[in-house]
């Protein structure tokens, strides 16, 4: 997957001496990465099975959201001004570049899974290197089987419920926190909690026309869950970060093995293509890893 200058940041520190950088600039190469992050961020976010919050923490920009959105007076200065090109890049990712990709990912669905798994496990090794920054105890390797079970539990319960309801301002409410939701919660992929409501279609055709009968609520749901959730899940880090890091990783194993197309691996004519695009996502996340790990910050 791309990278993730943003994971080469953190482990360093930056996040947490943004303040005494201020003169430190952003390199154009490092513009781009974050804006293709920012791209793919909000791709995940609209694509079933995918989950935007796992990408952020798989770019390594997952804790710093949560400090700004926990407490936007305080890191406005630090944390906006290396946060707006991902701003940027989820807004085309979302609004743009998902149409184009949608229709890849529907006409090539099984491969284009496969490629974001790979990225993803590509990946895996940056994770743990990051969680356990602040050491790793059995408490941590608990913390990561826990939420992975939970979340498998929840992602199967889903798959097996299907309920058709009309959509009307309450339940785009509802759409507005499931969104909020798949970032601040990575693994829950906001397709998946709307696809078995019968929600999905209407509420992404409404975001790519700008209806505002389905963005008003579907804002106010969002801003809503972000003021409750943020703070909280700050909080964790603050305190818990082993336990909370890995936990997260374990909600990312389990999100990501529910969507690989395991079936497809059974078909001799799919099979071949699935492995290519797989082993092209591992490889271009590891070769990424190496070159990001090279640029260094002025």
């Amino acid at each position: 997957m791309i990278v993730w200058d943003g994971m080469n940041f953190i482990r360093k520190g930056y996040y947490e001496r943004m303040d005494k950088k201020e003169n430190s600039k952003m390199t154009p190469l490092q513009f781009v990465f974050r804006v293709v992050q920012g791209a793919l961020i909000g791709l995940g976010a609209v694509l079933p099975g995918i989950s935007g919050g796992v990408l952020s923490v798989i770019f390594g920009i997952y804790k710093p959201i949560m400090e700004l959105l926990s407490n936007p007076i305080a890191n406005f200065k630090t944390h906006v001004p290396k946060l707006i090109p991902v701003v940027i890049g989820g807004a085309v990712g979302f609004l743009g570049v998902a149409n184009v990709l949608a229709l890849f990912l529907e006409k090539y669905p099984d491969p284009s899974v496969c490629l974001f798994v790979g990225l993803i496990v590509g990946m895996l090794p940056s994770l743990f290197r990051e969680a356990s920054e602040q050491g790793r105890s059995k408490g941590s390797w608990i913390s990561l089987i826990v939420c992975m079970i939970v979340i498998f539990a929840i992602l199967i319960g889903l798959q097996m419920t299907s309920v058709e309801i009309t959509p009307n301002f309450f339940w785009y409410l509802f759409c507005g926190f499931c969104l909020a939701l798949s970032l601040i919660a990575p693994g829950m992929s906001f397709s998946t909690l709307l696809m078995p409501l019968g929600l999905y279609t209407p509420f992404v055709d409404g975001i790519g026309h700008f209806d505002m009968s389905v963005l008003i609520p579907a804002g106010i749901g969002a801003l809503v869950t972000v003021i409750c959730l943020a703070k909280a899940v700050n909080a964790l880090f603050d305190h818990f970060y082993s336990f909370a890091f890995h936990g997260i990783i374990g909600i990312v194993i389990a999100a990501t093995v529910m969507i690989i197309p395991f079936s497809s691996f059974w078909n001799g004519a799919t099979a071949l293509p699935n492995v290519i695009c797989l082993m092209v996502g591992v490889v271009a996340a590891v070769l990424l890893d190496r070159f990001n790990s090279s640029v260094t910050v002025e």
